[in-house]
């Protein structure tokens, strides 16, 4: 019998252990959790957006702003008549009442958006109906005062005002605030609990002012529009870089983006192709191999250069763009003519290796720029110990190679900008006063090569390729572009041989400013010049910000 008390006895004990330790572990260990939980079931959080930063043009105007709204949201288990609920809703706030049943009578929840970021008027006469269960939250909504002017640069918020695309993406950081919030505590019905209602206000953003200028920036457009359009070109683009600051003054690529108009957006359009897809850039980049030969010294303009009609390479060969007899070329006659063949030679004369060098130095290789803009592209360089005679050839003139306009730009900035080159930005001033300082790089020492190049690139408009890009009382600079591509998509890869990229770049070298502008056609059916449009956006630009011709 004392076995057997004893026996229960412990089995009691066992038991009374088992009761203690879930009490403590539900009374000690887990309490907070559950308490949470408890809290958490019978709360409901509503996020308030934050005002976002106004974005302003280098002139003060707006490009982006935060305005009043009113978000209009219910407690479904407080709506009395659904049906009449919603219809009078549409009748303010338009739409059709049935657009206003799912939210108001969501079954198993106390909380429900209507409609985000109305109208504050409109939503302030739905306010006077005393609707049952229906609430309104103060709100914020962007706008977009010039429609698709810049709206590639500016870029998207999405329903909550965060930044999607553009600037918008890229600065959220500073432009966005913090987010506020709405705590209430409801009853088991669903019901909110009078009195329980804590507001944790939301924290303003900064404002930011952009490099764009707005005029500049809807001409560019215009013209890049248009050009596409006459061209029959997959995309037009043109970007103009102050050399001297690396500001941003426009920038702009087709399809463009209406932030108003988000309901179709066609592909490529949020973004600014100027920095986000690399091209093989043709014979601007003639440019590259031909300043690397003068800084090497390897080559000097008088240089004469036997150019047969066509050079073997390998198995293959290299052409100009147009048939012509074997002739004697000087280096200056070389680029002038965009010769193919000359290039080659200079850069054989020079050695590819040091050619490879020297397109790093420039920071063309798959460098990005660190432009202030999502989505950069890094171009493509194939490694050197990959390169065979025929493609030294090609890269020597812009073939085998991609580069971003937004590369190119920086580049012949440099040229205009005594070799200096800086980086290229948008953002010149910040609302909460942070540093606003870019990268400065010496990429050129020697300023008699920079002189020979100039001169050069001013034959090539006086006399050569560029003849359309010159300005009557200007001086201009320049190398154009026509470079053959790899279609996309294609099985076999290959160059197409009836559609190019088309493009020039220059600037004012007797001017007493350092604009320096690109404008490229993408996938053209011809051989178009683009050196119109270049002349067209310099002459408005000329005229827009008093440039003078200055005589050496």
């Amino acid at each position: 019998m004392s076995s057997r008390i004893v026996w229960i006895f412990v089995v009691f004990l066992a038991i009374a252990a088992l009761f203690v330790a879930r009490l403590v572990y539900l009374q000690v260990i887990v309490a907070d959790d559950y308490t949470e939980e408890a809290r958490s079931a019978r709360t409901v959080e509503i996020p308030i957006t934050p005002k976002r930063g106004t974005i302003y043009d280098r002139n003060g105007m707006v490009l982006a702003a935060s305005v009043d709204a009113t978000t209009v949201c219910c407690n479904p288990r407080e709506v009395e008549d659904a049906k009449a609920t919603a219809a009078a809703i549409a009748e303010i706030l338009g739409g059709k009442a049935d657009d206003y049943l799912e939210p108001l009578t969501r079954p198993d929840t106390s909380f429900a958006y209507i409609k985000r970021k109305a109208d504050v008027d409109e939503a302030k006469t739905l306010r006077e109906k005393e609707l049952a269960g229906v609430y309104f939250v103060a709100d914020t909504k962007r706008v977009y005062p010039n429609g698709s002017v810049a709206g590639q640069i500016v870029g998207l918020v999405d329903i909550d005002g965060k930044g999607q695309t553009g600037l918008e993406a890229y600065y959220d950081d500073i432009l966005g605030g913090k987010e506020g919030k709405i705590v209430y505590e409801q009853g088991a019905t669903g019901i909110i609990i009078s009195g329980t209602m804590v507001t944790e206000e939301a924290v303003p953003g900064d404002d930011i002012t952009i490099s764009i200028d707005i005029d500049m920036q809807q001409k560019v457009e215009k013209a890049v529009s248009a050009m596409a359009e006459n061209m029959k070109a997959k995309s037009g683009q043109s970007v103009i870089v102050d050399a001297a600051t690396g500001e941003i003054l426009a920038c702009a690529s087709t399809p463009l983006l209406d932030p108003t108009n988000t309901e179709e957006i066609a592909d490529h359009a949020p973004e600014s192709q100027c920095i986000t897809r690399a091209f093989e850039p043709g014979s601007i980049f003639k440019s590259v191999a031909m300043l690397a030969a003068l800084e090497d010294g390897s080559v000097k303009p008088a240089d004469s250069f036997f150019c047969p009609n066509i050079l073997p390479a390998d198995e293959y060969y290299v052409s100009d763009a147009h048939e012509r007899a074997d002739e004697t070329m000087t280096a200056t006659s070389i680029l002038v003519r965009s010769s193919n063949v000359g290039i080659s030679l200079i850069a054989k004369r020079m050695g590819f290796d040091k050619l490879n060098d020297a397109i790093a130095r420039y920071g063309l290789d798959s460098t990005l720029t660190g432009v202030d803009y999502p989505g950069e592209s890094a171009g493509y360089l194939l490694d050197f110990d990959q390169w065979s005679r025929i493609q030294g050839y090609n890269i020597s003139f812009g073939q085998g190679i991609s580069e971003t306009p937004i590369q190119m730009a920086r580049f012949y900035g440099a040229i205009a900008n005594d070799g200096l080159a800086i980086t290229p930005h948008f953002l010149i001033e910040r609302g909460d006063g942070g540093d606003v300082t870019w990268e400065q790089r010496q990429i050129v020492s020697n300023k008699t090569a920079l002189s020979q190049l100039i001169e050069m690139l001013e034959l090539v408009v006086e006399e050569g390729t560029g003849v359309g890009a010159q300005i009557p009382g200007y001086t201009v600079a320049g190398k154009t572009g026509t470079a053959e591509y790899v279609k996309e998509g294609e099985e076999e890869k290959g160059y197409l041989t009836d559609h190019y990229n088309n493009s020039f770049i220059g600037f004012l070298p007797k001017s007493d400013s350092k604009l320096v502008c690109f404008v490229g056609a993408s996938e053209v059916p011809s051989e178009t010049a683009t050196t119109e449009v270049f002349q067209d956006i310099m002459s408005f630009a000329i005229e827009r910000y008093n440039i003078n011709a200055v005589q050496e």
